[in-house]
């Protein structure tokens, strides 16, 4: 279980959202488009935050601004203490779009070639980074094909050659796994987790919950603009789940199955019983156990799903 204190470490934070809205008022339209409304969360240096969220919550909207490409209609966003516009942060960050747009008749070690000029990079120092991320992301033998013959999955990892070519601190990747299969998904899942190990910072939006649940210190939940939800993954899992768990010993199956209070049973060993039932009805079958005869061990909260708090969160809305 991943733990989301640092005892003795001081927990800088990388980015800060602080009331931050966005409206658009489209052409032709008399009315305004609330895409984010007063959003307020931070992320701290060395974490992996998940963004999570149906479509049109705001999510690619507040990237955005975090990276400065749109600047807020209210409230404030700093990145290393800086405006998202400021060169000093913009140094700092590796940004992978969601649908990353590159010149078709380019080669790859060509595009990075290009990227590596606008950082500034040296000849020497380009041709080793453009090799070495090319081989990280699974592309070494497709570095001298033009990026028109790429597939989609192989225009992403491309694209996180592009913003690793920097060595960004804070690296901000928006569906990064979008078109890959599951055999890049992992590779893309473990080329998160090392550079993670390395000190770096990841904020990445995935519609793949799995991933995100794998690789997540701590997530944020957004919903028509406004947070849901947001903080350790673990303990917002335990917190938010509307069962509980009994473990029970001297108590026969049978007569534990007829309760209707009881959701699920698991046989653990010859003699221990996992029951499982909502948090509302604790008292109920506590007495029950106990007017039967059985020794509780533990009444716990159960461990949800992470898809099952993201449709716990945003179900009321969608109705």
């Amino acid at each position: 279980m991943k733990s989301c204190v640092r005892i003795g470490v001081k927990m800088e934070h990388v980015i800060e959202v602080k009331n931050f809205h966005k409206s658009f008022k489209p052409p032709f339209r008399f009315k305004r488009i609330h895409a984010v409304r007063g959003i307020t969360f931070e992320v701290k240096r060395g974490e992996v935050f998940g963004f999570l969220g149906p479509n049109g919550a705001g999510k690619t909207t507040t990237i955005k601004a975090i990276v400065g490409l749109i600047t807020p209609s209210a409230g404030e966003i700093r990145v290393f203490g800086e405006s998202p516009f400021s060169m000093t942060a913009k140094k700092k960050i590796g940004f992978l779009p969601e649908q990353p747009y590159f010149y078709d008749y380019l080669k790859a070690s060509e595009l990075l070639d290009i990227f590596g000029r606008i950082f500034g990079i040296g000849a020497d120092e380009r041709k080793r980074k453009i090799k070495n991320l090319l081989e990280m992301v699974g592309l070494a033998h497709a570095g001298d094909r033009v990026l028109r013959k790429y597939s989609k999955g192989m225009l992403q990892r491309v694209g996180l050659a592009q913003a690793l070519l920097n060595d960004p601190e804070l690296i901000i990747l928006d569906e990064p796994m979008s078109g890959l299969d599951p055999i890049g998904r992992k590779e893309f899942s473990d080329l998160i987790a090392s550079l993670k190990a390395q000190g770096k910072t990841i904020f990445f939006s995935s519609h793949i919950l799995a991933d995100i649940e794998r690789l997540c210190d701590r997530v944020l939940v957004l919903d028509k603009g406004e947070v849901k939800a947001v903080g350790c993954l673990e303990e917002l899992l335990r917190e938010r789940s509307w069962e509980k768990e009994a473990l029970v010993k001297g108590i026969r199956e049978e007569e534990v199955r007829s309760w209707e209070e009881v959701g699920a049973l698991e046989k653990i060993d010859n003699e221990l019983v996992r029951i499982v039932f909502k948090a509302g009805d604790t008292n109920k079958i506590v007495a029950k156990i106990i007017e039967k005869g059985g020794v509780i061990h533990s009444v716990s909260d159960r461990r949800m799903s992470l898809e099952a708090l993201v449709m716990k969160l945003t179900e009321t809305e969608a109705k």
